[in-house]
């Protein structure tokens, strides 16, 4: 799974830097071309299975982008931004070899979770040792949605709606 997240962070980064160099944004031409020839450079070490350098040369073209002065080029995202992204594209390429059932299964698991712990957070007075517990608990969850995991992920919703009952919202 690892190896999944690392790839998908790299074609993540492929996909934004492959955008913005075919945009037409009147930044500095020969910038863009050197950026080019990172990225190419970049994509051919992914394809020989060298992650390392390709990862080093995506790190390049931000600080490269950033040293130019390019108001367009895309910024180095946050830590959770690009968690959340690279776990959007795991979530396709798993997505792709599941059953409609099991996605169906997934999407249910996920929408009963979300207002789960949407109710569970609205609650007034809520104790933080509580509050933590829903975020353990959905964070879990959303990880084996993630994996395509359903009877992890029910497993956990289930524990949610035990906290639930326990704070008295769900019978």
């Amino acid at each position: 799974m690892y190896k999944i997240m690392l790839d998908a962070e790299l074609a993540k980064a492929f996909d934004v830097w492959s955008g913005y160099l075919a945009a037409g944004t009147g930044e500095d031409p020969d910038v863009r071309e050197r950026l080019r020839s990172v990225l190419e450079s970049a994509r051919e070490a992914a394809a020989q299975g060298d992650r390392a350098c390709a990862r080093a040369r995506v790190a390049e073209l931000y600080e490269e982008a950033e040293e130019a002065g390019l108001r367009w080029a895309p910024a180095v995202p946050s830590p959770r931004e690009a968690d959340d992204q690279a776990r959007d594209y795991v979530k396709d390429r798993l997505r792709g070899t599941m059953s409609v059932h099991r996605r169906e299964r997934l999407d249910s698991i996920a929408l009963f979770l979300r207002v789960s712990a949407r109710r569970l957070r609205a609650l007034p007075g809520l104790d933080p040792a509580t509050r933590e517990d829903i975020v353990y608990i959905t964070a879990r969850a959303a990880m084996a949605l993630d994996l395509g995991h359903p009877v992890a992920a029910q497993r956990e919703l289930e524990r949610l709606r035990s906290l639930e009952r326990r704070c008295g919202v769900w019978d």
